[in-house]
């Protein structure tokens, strides 16, 4: 959940250190540092608690060498503060460390350590790796096999950069749950945790695997594993634009990014859809027609929004493929001992494809023999990499913290899977059109919606200062309410609940008051008079609903309405969805939060 960068050339580092951390902001923001190994020795180390602009203000204009890592942190073990920022250093001050991820045994590691009379200075788990790895450099030891021996005897989880001051030749990376990709330039080279601290200097990257470290010098790099075996990393090629790295005018990426979900969706469906025989083509699935129609059960498993996407893809493989689907949180499910089927087809969702607790859930299952999808965003990724197949969604880089765009592009790439699996079952040509035909219209839908923008914007402002929200939808409209709350919970700091309208009234009626406003999925299909039945109960005790609807409710039974363009039934849900991402944000706006990099979270969670 932090960000890591390195840089190694005939360059000065820190102009590449400060821009490469400020693109990884939204990995972690309490703390950032840098440490530079100086052209006439030793190192040189900034660090602060707060963000990347404020370590920008205390770097001094000599700050400079041509090797050199950083970091921005998201705190785990030790509160933010200068001490806890990374890097972190041995008593010598001659090994740094920047570090994502989570040593399990490090208070055991300390415990030693210190023993041995090392003295540590902060409270974090990383300072036992810059210990670890000093009490490993004797004379005349490379420093790759100082980082080996260390990372030997450490249990747990890392992506780490590794200065030696006696050794500025080269900087050491290693990777195990926590991602490093290495950047291929001309004469230099370039390490991080994301590829979007890179773009703008290279487009070829090369992503190390768990358990693999490098050796990274200014002319090249070699990879290698922890028992010093070779491995041969070919690069590939990075197809996002620098320029989907910036605002582009927006007061914010997540506004910038909901409004380019029309051209998300627009690419996730590029390509993927047959109208001569109403279906979808997913060869990037690895299975063929007889092999899908053995497939029994679908398992679906993600984490936060991914789950929720996950809840949506299910209603519609069900619906679609008459298949049994179902949605679970990654997080939990290798902890329940789950059984392993060899008839169910297990997809994990992650927009980064590093999300540690899908990550565990996906080995898990092949341990067990299963077959697993993937749909992520990121090519390379851990996810994609472990899964038998999947979809990649292309959405295009997503910065800010809240997802929005490549939580739309997850469900349409459910839709299409689902399609996909309902004409070799027992969907028929006529609703295969049907479903193409709707799948086709969404972009210019979503473009419908986002033209009322200044519309949500005013219904948020009357809206953010409430106690706290409710949300409700039926059946397919659950899925969509989960989701709304979540969005306003995340970024503007606002309690909401959601629950199944059908609910309602079995407890959380209780809580229906003036000061807790309903917003209510109101889709204009079979449940569309219980809906407003609903509606009806909760203006009889005095609560406020706001609907979203795709027709407007009789001023009795809401107060405000957000009309929605129809689509098929079976995809209302991805439409209904889009007004609570302009709802939540134009919320945080108006409470002044921190829309992009909201309190206490982060883009990547790459630890449990």
């Amino acid at each position: 959940m932090c960000g890591i960068v390195a840089y190694i050339g005939p360059k000065d580092a820190t102009p590449f250190l400060l821009e490469g951390l400020a693109r990884l902001e939204y990995r972690g923001y309490d703390s950032a540092g840098v440490a530079v190994a100086g052209r006439t020795g030793g190192l040189k180390v900034r660090k602060v608690k707060g963000r990347v602009a404020d370590l920008a203000a205390v770097v001094p204009a000599r700050f400079k060498g041509g090797t050199g890592i950083g970091h921005t942190r998201w705190a785990t073990h030790g509160v933010p503060s200068d001490a806890n920022a990374h890097p972190h250093l041995d008593n010598a001050e001659r090994i740094a460390v920047v570090h994502n991820g989570i040593i399990e045994n490090a208070d055991e590691l300390r415990a030693r350590l210190a023993a041995d009379g090392a003295v540590f200075r902060s409270e974090t788990d990383t300072e036992v790796l810059a210990h670890l790895i000093a009490a490993h450099t004797a004379e005349g030891t490379e420093l790759e096999d100082a980082v080996r021996a260390a990372l030997g005897k450490v249990v747990g989880t890392y992506g780490i950069a590794v200065l030696d001051a006696e050794q500025p030749d080269r900087i050491v990376v290693a990777r195990n749950g926590s991602p490093i990709v290495l950047g291929i330039g001309e004469k230099e080279m370039f390490a991080a945790s994301d590829v979007s601290a890179l773009v703008r200097y290279t487009r070829q990257v090369v992503h190390l695997e768990d358990g693999e470290l490098a050796t990274v010098r200014a002319d090249g790099f070699r990879t290698f594993t922890e028992d010093a075996r070779t491995t041969h990393r070919q690069p590939s090629t990075v197809d996002w634009e620098i320029d989907s790295y910036d605002t582009g005018g927006y007061e914010h990426f997540l506004l910038k990014e909901i409004h380019e979900q029309p051209g998300s969706v627009e690419r996730t469906l590029s390509g993927r859809l047959d109208e001569r025989f109403a279906t979808a083509h997913l060869g990037g699935l690895n299975l063929d027609a007889r092999e899908l129609r053995e497939i029994r059960r679908v398992k679906i498993l993600g984490c936060g929004s991914a789950y929720y996407a996950g809840e949506m893809g299910a209603q519609l493989i069900e619906e679609l493929s008459r298949i049994p689907a179902h949605s679970e949180p990654a997080s939990e499910f290798r902890y329940r001992n789950p059984v392993i089927e060899a008839d169910t087809l297990y997809v994990a969702v992650s927009q980064s494809g590093e999300t540690y607790d899908t990550l565990a859930a996906v080995q898990e299952i092949k341990r067990k023999g299963g077959r697993v999808l993937g749909v992520v965003n990121t090519v390379g990724s851990a996810i994609a990499r472990e899964c038998d197949g999947g979809i990649y969604l292309h959405a295009g880089p997503e910065i800010s913290v809240a997802s929005t765009k490549a939580f739309t592009s997850t469900v349409v790439a459910f839709a299409l899977l689902a399609l996909h699996f309902g004409r070799i079952h027992d969907l028929s040509p006529a609703d295969g059109r049907r479903i193409v035909a709707g799948l086709k219209a969404l972009p210019d839908q979503i473009r419908e919606i986002l033209a009322q923008g200044d519309g949500i914007a005013e219904l948020a402002a009357e809206y953010a200062e409430s106690e706290g929200m409710m949300f409700i939808g039926r059946v397919r409209g659950y899925p969509v309410a989960r989701e709304g709350a979540q969005k306003l919970k995340e970024i503007s700091y606002v309690h909401a609940e959601a629950y199944p309208a059908s609910e309602l009234k079995h407890g959380p009626l209780a809580l229906i008051s003036p000061e807790l406003p309903t917003v209510a999925l109101v889709p204009d299909d079979e449940l569309l008079d219980k809906n407003l039945t609903t509606l009806g109960e909760i203006k009889a005790r005095s609560g406020r609903v706001l609907a979203i609807a795709h027709r407007r409710p009789d001023a009795k039974l809401a107060d405000h309405c957000v009309l929605v363009p129809k689509s098929e039934p079976e995809l209302d849900p991805l439409l209904l969805n889009i007004p609570l991402q302009l709802l939540a944000y134009h919320a945080a706006v108006e409470l002044k939060r921190d829309v992009d990099k909201p309190r206490n979270l982060a883009k990547s969670v790459t630890v449990e």
